[in-house]
């Protein structure tokens, strides 16, 4: 059985270009073995990931998340069973919030900044969806 599991989380410490690549590079070497692919969002002092894959296999990984001494006030925003991926694409995709166009976040939110503890799953769902449909991902290594 496939699920979709969307949540956010606040950086620990501010984030770096190296600790997202560590991030991206042990994503995309573990993720393939165990069948997970996905979408990863960032800001400053924020998460906001996608994963796709077996039930145990996400809910194992998201354990490893909440236990990441990375991440701060750690929250699903959805979670479901699916028929099919829509992120199956990327063992795992990236985006930097500061390269996208602000008006797309204003769409989903009440303000052009990415806060999905202020917005509904749905609508953090919904903008991941796009991003990945305008090719904002940056897929290295995929």
């Amino acid at each position: 059985m496939l699920v979709r599991l969307l949540y956010a989380s606040r950086a620990a410490a501010a984030l770096t270009t190296a600790t997202v690549d560590a991030i991206m590079e042990k994503s995309r070497e573990n993720n393939p073995r165990e069948g997970i692919t996905g979408l990863l969002c960032f800001s400053d002092d924020l998460f906001i990931q996608v994963l796709e894959g077996g039930r145990d296999e996400v809910c194992e990984l998201f354990n490893l998340i909440v236990r990441d001494e990375r991440h701060n006030n750690v929250r699903i925003l959805l979670y479901e069973e699916i028929p099919e991926r829509r992120f199956g694409g990327w063992t795992m995709g990236q985006v930097n919030i500061a390269k996208v166009n602000p008006s797309l976040l204003l769409k989903y939110s009440k303000k052009a900044a990415l806060n999905p503890f202020s917005c509904s799953g749905r609508a953090s769902m919904a903008l991941l969806e796009e991003l990945a449909a305008t090719a904002s991902v940056d897929s290295r290594g995929n």
